[in-house]
């Protein structure tokens, strides 16, 4: 066989491997690359750009609401009135009055007697004779505990009392036939006298049959339960068929007394100068007490009792009122605010409370009113005040009757304003200028006296 034919000058395999390793790379790359499509180019917003954009958008839309708000908003009312201008107030011509001097005070009300009706013998209840809730008087019957067995007690006492009286009787007429023996020297002497000593034991033995008699009396007694006190009974605690005992502290109902009826308060130590003298002189030093919520009056009395000293923890000293409460309008343990009326001040400058301003216009603190003048002008006036008296307060020195204050309007005021006086009735007026004025008579706090 010949040799395989190969193109070329190349007759063997070590040429055809030189024709391979002569090529170039720029032969084999179309062979080697292979074309991709060009990727797709996605374009992102930035965030801070996004943010920016939305702050702005919100500013301009906040913008806009203010100052269409600010255009459609009404103006304010100017609280000065511009210069040259008259100030509107109410005002009140002052003059004298009574001014009632009150201690005022917490109390509970408290019966005059709570008396808790228990059994003072032991037996079967066996009938109750009241309601609860009912009003008794004195006397009236209430239970009954069965008193058989001690009937038949007194029975048999009575028994023993017959028979030692007979013995009695027998020894007495031994005693007068001795004594008539013995002055006829009939018997000796001894005899008769030892006769005197049994009749004596024989009157004793009498005395205590009659004492056992009386006691089982009592007891029968007892059996029938009445109402020690006039008053309320509450609720039945114990019902017919029980066994009742005195050794037990179960009661059979409480009895209160309603009329008359006490309120116990405290007031302070520094009041009892003023109560005191009155009280020792038998002064009535009048009370009125008013209900839980200080509105509606309930009851008026009078001091009856003070106590005789005073409690070191709260420096108060208890005070005791009476009251007729005829038509039950005070109930026990209630919840009162007291009124205790110390004097009266007669004739005295009065200003409505609301017209007093609290503070220093001139430097000083104290207290101050606004009085108009004839020339319709306002003037700063301290003053010194008294006791108040619901809407009306004492004045000590600053005012004169007849003089014309500031009831309303004044916290819009100053010294020498010229003013348009819309009230003037004479009368107390309430308004919302009254800054510092205080509450009525019934809400002040303890006492309506000197600040």
């Amino acid at each position: 066989m010949g040799r395989p034919y190969y193109a070329g000058n190349c007759r063997d395999t070590e040429c055809q491997m030189d024709e391979r390793t002569r090529r170039t790379d720029d032969d084999l790359a179309p062979n080697l690359r292979r074309t991709a499509p060009d990727p797709d180019i996605i374009v992102r917003p930035s965030r801070l750009r996004t943010g920016i954009g939305l702050a702005i958008a919100l500013g301009l839309v906040v913008a806009a609401y203010a100052i269409i708000h600010f255009y459609q908003a009404p103006k304010p009312t100017n609280t000065r009135s511009p210069a040259g201008a008259q100030q509107s107030v109410g005002a009140a011509t002052i003059g004298p009055g009574n001014i009632r001097v009150i201690v005022n005070a917490l109390g509970t009300v408290t019966p005059l007697a709570t008396v808790t009706v228990q059994t003072q013998i032991s037996g079967q209840l066996t009938d109750v004779a009241f309601t609860e809730g009912q009003l008794v008087k004195k006397g009236d019957f209430l239970a009954q505990i069965d008193d058989r067995p001690y009937q038949i007690l007194k029975q048999q006492y009575e028994g023993q009392l017959a028979h030692d009286k007979g013995l009695l009787e027998q020894s007495r007429v031994d005693l007068k036939r001795y004594q008539t023996l013995l002055a006829q020297n009939s018997i000796a002497a001894q005899q008769a006298e030892d006769q005197v000593f049994i009749v004596q034991q024989n009157e004793g033995t009498v005395r205590v049959d009659q004492a056992l008699i009386d006691a089982q009396a009592l007891n029968i007694a007892y059996c029938h339960i009445v109402s020690p006190v006039t008053g309320r009974i509450g609720l039945r605690l114990v019902d017919p068929g029980n066994y009742v005992q005195t050794s037990t502290s179960s009661a059979i109902a409480v009895v209160t007394q309603l009329e008359p009826i006490t309120v116990v308060f405290a007031i302070p130590e520094d009041d009892l100068p003023d109560i005191m003298p009155q009280f020792t002189a038998g002064t009535a030093l009048q009370v009125t007490v008013y209900d839980r919520a200080n509105l509606k009056q309930l009851a008026v009395g009078k001091v009856a009792a003070v106590d005789n000293q005073v409690d070191t923890t709260t420096g108060t000293v208890k005070v005791r009122a009476q009251f007729d409460n005829v038509d039950n309008a005070l109930f026990p343990n209630q919840f009162v605010n007291a009124q205790l009326l110390i004097r009266t001040l007669q004739g005295v400058v009065t200003v409505p409370t609301v017209a007093i301003q609290r503070g220093s216009p001139n430097g000083q603190p104290g207290s101050y009113v606004y009085v108009v003048g004839a020339d319709s002008t306002v003037a700063v006036r301290p003053i010194t005040v008294g006791p108040a008296d619901g809407s009306m307060t004492a004045v000590n020195s600053g005012l004169a009757a007849g003089e014309r204050v500031v009831v309303d309007g004044a916290d819009r005021l100053r010294d020498g304003l010229h003013v348009s006086v819309s009230t003037l009735d004479g009368k107390p007026v309430v308004g919302t200028g009254g800054g510092g004025g205080q509450n009525s008579g019934r809400a002040q706090g303890r006492r309506n006296a000197n600040p």
